[in-house]
């Protein structure tokens, strides 16, 4: 009698029941998922919010934790060891470290990004041979993707890196920049007539961003839009600034610039904070103010939800300087609704390394700027405009911490603008909501009349 033995269905599983040793398939797949796993838990959990060489190295570094992962359990728990998978986990794990250790600055990683993507592509290549060598088809079609990917992430580093230093020169200043201490600021004033208007950007915008504020309100008043240190066209600073910081620097940089006070300051979302503390610094300055859908100084207090958010936005944005340098600015950056020029300058600038670095430090430097702008506590008569965005109105804690914005002189007047947040700036209605209230407080402050009726 002959028997026909058959392979079982579940050879693929992961025990193979013959051997007792694992399928290749699932070491290779569970060592994938350590390994992102563990550079997540890194860099959200560990090290969050950190620094643009902290982050790739904790990335890093948690990669390295997978590769050594395959390895080690392959060489254990199957007959098909995958010792070669040492190399990129010493590779990695090391790099990562180094970098997590010495935390270079964006001069050190730039000098890097000549460096690692030439060996990246090697290593990659090195491991493709390996890999098709030693492990069968099914969990060598795993890696596949993995092989892809990172010979993509070193091609685009290299490409962005190359590509970059010809965004600032693709986009030229439009106004003029003048040195404050140790380095450049620039500033855009346009217009004439008094009082002069200056804009404090909020986070994640500059001069640019008030294209369609500058060319409405130049038609009647001087109006000046500027980059804080780290912003647009003006230079970096050796660490992060608060909001006294930006203060002393503005009220330098207007003196250079010629520009005369005092001044109807505007702020748009943390940019009104920052308004808040030159008004508390320099009152002699300050003629009026216009808070456009702006946050609030005791925010972490007067919005429930405002920590938990605070938190994720501090993990999420100290991940972009990462991805940008890349080369995925472009696809982690919101297209700019803002016509013309203006919004190529900044969708171009704006997805640059530089962009998502100044982001997440002025993220971070958040709770200082907030605890600073609490020292005004009133403008007495001054005019004062607070426009709510109708999309925060849903927000529990933002609509009366508006109204507690408002209370801040005893001529204010409180409306709101059917826009989003940053469609205060960028989309038609808000811009022209904005740009309205900006108008009547000029208009008080020029003739004296109350804001309310003007």
């Amino acid at each position: 009698m002959t028997v026909h033995l058959h392979p079982s269905r579940h050879t693929t599983a992961s025990v193979d029941r013959r051997t007792g040793s694992w399928s290749p398939t699932w070491v290779v797949l569970g060592s994938l998922v350590v390994g992102a796993v563990s550079a997540l838990v890194l860099t959200l959990v560990a090290f969050p919010g950190a620094t643009e060489a902290v982050v790739t190295g904790s990335m890093l570094f948690g990669f390295g934790v997978g590769w050594g992962a395959l390895a080690l359990i392959s060489t254990r728990r199957t007959s098909r060891p995958q010792r070669w998978a040492r190399v990129p986990a010493i590779a990695m794990a090391v790099t990562g470290a180094g970098l997590v250790t010495f935390s270079p600055g964006d001069r050190g990683l730039s000098l890097l990004t000549w460096v690692w993507p030439p060996m990246m592509v090697a290593l990659v290549g090195w491991m493709f041979v390996q890999a098709r060598r030693s492990l069968p088809a099914r969990p060598r079609w795993l890696l596949m993707p993995v092989f892809v990917t990172l010979a993509a992430v070193a091609v685009g580093a290299l490409v962005q890196h190359v590509a970059s230093p010809q965004v600032l020169r693709d986009h030229p200043a439009p106004g003029r920049t003048f040195t404050v201490g140790d380095h450049r600021l620039h500033i855009d004033c346009r217009g004439t007539g008094g009082p002069t208007v200056v804009l404090f950007n909020g986070l994640g915008e500059f001069s640019a961003s008030w294209a369609r504020i500058t060319d409405r309100v130049s038609d009647t008043a001087r109006v000046c839009a500027y980059d804080r240190a780290g912003q647009g066209w003006s230079d970096d600073v050796a660490e992060p600034q608060d909001g006294l910081e930006a203060a002393a620097d503005l009220h330098a940089l207007l003196a250079a610039a010629g520009e005369h006070g005092p001044y109807v300051l505007v702020g748009h979302s943390i940019g009104g904070p920052y308004a808040m503390t030159y008004a508390a610094r320099y009152p002699q300055d300050v003629a009026g103010m216009v808070l456009l859908d702006s946050s609030s100084p005791r925010q972490f207090d007067e919005m429930p939800a405002y920590p938990l958010q605070y938190a994720l936005m501090k993990r999420g944005l100290s991940l972009l300087p990462t991805l940008a340098r890349i080369g995925l600015g472009r696809v982690t950056t919101a297209v700019s609704h803002v016509p013309g020029p203006a919004g190529d300058q900044i969708d171009a600038i704006e997805s640059t390394v530089r962009a998502k670095r100044n982001g997440r430090d002025e993220l971070a430097a958040i709770p200082d700027v907030f605890e600073q702008a609490q020292a005004l506590t009133t403008l007495a008569g001054r005019p004062l405009a607070v426009v709510t965005a109708s999309e925060n109105l849903s927000t529990q804690g933002w609509p009366a911490a508006q109204d507690r914005l408002a209370a801040l002189s005893s001529d204010s007047v409180h409306s709101v603008a059917r826009a989003s947040h940053a469609g205060m700036l960028e989309d038609p209605v808000g811009a022209e909501a904005s740009t309205t209230a900006i108008t009547a407080v000029v208009h008080a402050v020029a003739t004296g009349a109350p804001v309310a009726t003007s």
